[in-house]
């Protein structure tokens, strides 16, 4: 190849897009590592976000913790289907979901109206 009858713009042009081209690459896989890095803390440091990340489907609005022991915690969840009683206990390395149980949701007191003729 004969590199001395390249113009200098198609010289630079081409390395500009090489250079734009590697620093894609790399931002991208910074951000999907940094990601999983994320998610490995949730799971494995902080149990009261893990329960978002391991029930997605639930549709949880509000939890409040119960119990909170060291290996074990007990929640109660409002989900998009009422209240639910989820009990997160720790494995070897991260957090799972050991028990869920649909609750009753609270009964509201309404008179029914009385008839008078």
């Amino acid at each position: 190849m004969e590199i001395h009858r390249i113009s200098r713009g198609r010289f630079l042009h081409t390395v500009g897009w090489g250079l734009i081209g590697s620093l894609l690459v790399v931002g991208v896989a910074a951000g999907i590592g940094r990601a999983t890095v994320n998610l490995g803390a949730a799971l494995t440091e902080k149990p009261d976000i893990a329960i978002y990340v391991l029930l997605p489907d639930e549709g949880l609005q509000s939890i409040e913790v119960l119990k909170e022991e060291e290996n074990e915690r007990h929640y109660m969840a409002e989900s998009k289907d009422g209240p639910k009683f989820i009990i997160l206990k720790k494995g070897k390395n991260e957090w799972y979901v050991s028990h869920i149980e649909k609750l009753h949701a609270k009964p509201t007191h309404e008179e029914p109206e009385v008839e008078t003729e």
